[in-house]
């Protein structure tokens, strides 16, 4: 166990190059084979419309004034639009003000009926009412539209708005009035730009999508923009997502299918169904719920369509062939505790001390166990080194000697490390968690405020200390355990693990400053638990045994 403290400082770094590399960017998975459906030419429809019947040809329809309705309510406020009956402005009241569409360049295309050689027709509705009012008089309200397509489809579309949440049912209802059999194609969708334009500036972190989300029997998977192909196929839903927001279409009752493909500079996803051949007088009824929103686990998973697999906890890789453990058993009761202190306490910082408290007194008894063998380590080094310079040319009989050693002085050389590898998911997950929680955005922990467009202190646990003060006081408290820790061993590798403060520093500038707050009084912590057992008592140093002769 000479090395222990290396093996734990690249444990460390392991944990920070995870954390670059699993949850600054979600894994890249193939969505289904591309065979499952033949992919369109960019900037057309991902798949003719069937062709049943005859198309028949249009009919003229009243011109209809372009009118919104506005929508007023305690999580958000938003515009219905009358042209494609769809959302033309959605701006979260989330820890300030922050748009998710924005008009022209990200938001949803509104309904669309596409026939067999004709092109895609976005409906023109007009509007039950002007205003909805949500709140604790109306915790419910709904919005009505109708429309005509040109061919002889009326479509009814009812918009269902809630208090409490960032979801929007949609209700659909298409009836044939013509006087012929027809048959089209519904398609519902959401766009993006593939990359955000230089001349327009993000209004929030996270407003601009980064990847393309799709949940298939039961898992979702995440794919860049980038890499975004055309195709069709069918899953539960589907979805536009940055690391802390998602905009998401959930089919709700059967037929519907997903889709995702470019169209220029646009990625879309979109929700299709293709309409059974309607005789006249016959209707088509659907539903689609749209999720518009912070992707907040509890909220998501109470929903029930699963659109809290969004959330994205990667696993913690395990030896051998044994796969990953799943980092989501772990960090989502974390996430609720982090939840449940902020309740009381109405400040993140604070939830995060809180929970740092909880963790080292849980995982003491193997601390404190981990610290007494290292000491007793440390007390049998002088005897391992004369060993060494005894038999330095007899590899083989150095280890049964220093085995034989530890078994005469009852020292286990794993004790040290094996209570620091059970801890090391937990810790992990406890890294995952600080960094996926959309509840760290803009949550401050100690803000006096701004100064020269500065934030003083910590204004944000989701962005870099400004300051840098935070990671400096990591890197100190750093110093200082290192000082403190039993070396074993070469002298020049203690001199060594000295330098790794100041790089570790270094590499926690950029961090969100929860997770620096974390790793502050995690060493902090360690520090006082370090001084407890030097002031409880350790066990007394072995005495010297006679060598055997050789």
């Amino acid at each position: 166990m000479e090395k222990r403290a290396i093996i734990a400082a690249l444990l460390m770094a392991g944990l920070l190059i995870a954390y670059q590399t699993f949850f600054m960017q979600s894994p890249e998975t193939p969505l289904a084979p591309k065979a499952e459906a033949p992919g369109p030419k960019p900037g057309a429809s991902p798949v003719p419309a069937p062709v049943a019947v005859a198309v028949p040809s249009p009919v003229p329809v009243a011109a209809v004034p372009l009118r919104t309705a506005r929508v007023d309510g305690p999580l958000y406020i938003a515009q219905v639009s009358s042209r494609g009956g769809d959302l033309s402005a959605w701006e979260l009241d989330y820890r300030g003000l922050k748009p998710m569409i924005v008009p022209g360049l990200m938001g949803p295309r509104g309904i669309t009926i596409e026939r067999a050689g004709q092109p895609p027709r976005v409906v023109e509705f007009s509007l039950s009412r002007e205003s909805l009012d949500l709140g604790r008089a109306a915790a419910r309200g709904e919005i009505t539209l109708v429309g005509d397509d040109g061919f002889g489809l009326r479509i009814t579309e009812t918009l269902r708005f809630r208090a409490d949440g960032y979801d929007v049912e949609r209700v659909l209802r298409i009836e044939n009035q013509g006087r012929a059999a027809q048959a089209a194609e519904i398609v519902i969708g959401w766009g993006a730009p593939l990359t955000w334009p230089k001349d327009v500036t993000e209004k929030f972190q996270g407003q601009h999508p980064t990847r393309v989300v799709r949940a298939v029997n039961g898992s979702a998977r995440h794919e860049d923009l980038a890499k975004t192909a055309d195709l069709i196929g069918d899953g539960q839903w589907i979805g536009l997502e940055s690391e802390w927001y998602l905009s998401a279409l959930v089919p709700q009752t059967p037929g519907f299918r997903l889709a995702e493909g470019k169209a220029g500079d646009t990625v879309y996803v979109a929700v299709r169904a293709a309409l059974p051949v309607l005789e006249p007088g016959k209707s088509w009824d659907g539903r689609v719920l749209a999720y518009v929103g912070p992707k907040e686990y509890d909220r998501l998973k109470a929903l029930g369509f699963g659109l809290e697999k969004a959330v994205y906890f990667g696993g913690f890789p395990l030896p051998l062939s044994y796969g990953g453990l799943p980092m989501e058993w772990i960090a989502v009761p974390i996430l609720w505790l982090l939840r449940w202190f902020y309740g009381y306490t109405y400040n993140y910082g604070v939830a995060i001390i809180l929970l740092t408290v909880i963790t080292k007194v849980v995982f003491f008894p193997l601390t404190l166990k981990s610290m007494r063998s290292m000491k007793a380590m440390q007390a049998l080094q002088p005897q391992i080194n004369a060993l060494r310079s005894k038999y330095k040319s007899d590899p083989q009989r150095i280890q049964r000697e220093t085995m034989e050693l530890y078994r005469e002085h009852r020292v286990n050389p794993l004790g040290g490390c094996l209570p620091m590898v059970v801890q090391i998911p937990v810790f992990y997950a406890l890294y995952v968690s600080l960094s996926v929680a959309v509840e760290m955005q803009n949550a401050p922990f100690v803000c006096f405020g701004r100064l020269f467009g500065m934030d003083l202190w910590i204004c944000d646990l989701a962005a870099q200390d400004p300051t840098y003060v935070l990671p400096i006081l990591m890197g100190v408290s750093m110093f200082v355990q290192q000082k403190m820790t039993p070396t074993m061993g070469d002298p020049r590798q203690a001199k060594m693990m000295l330098f790794m403060p100041v790089v570790f520093t270094f590499m926690f500038l950029s961090l969100p400053s929860g997770l620096v707050l974390y790793w502050t009084l995690s060493n902090v912590f360690q520090i006082t638990q370090q001084l407890y057992m030097e002031r409880g008592g350790v066990p007394a140093k072995p005495g010297a045994r006679a060598t055997k002769k050789a």
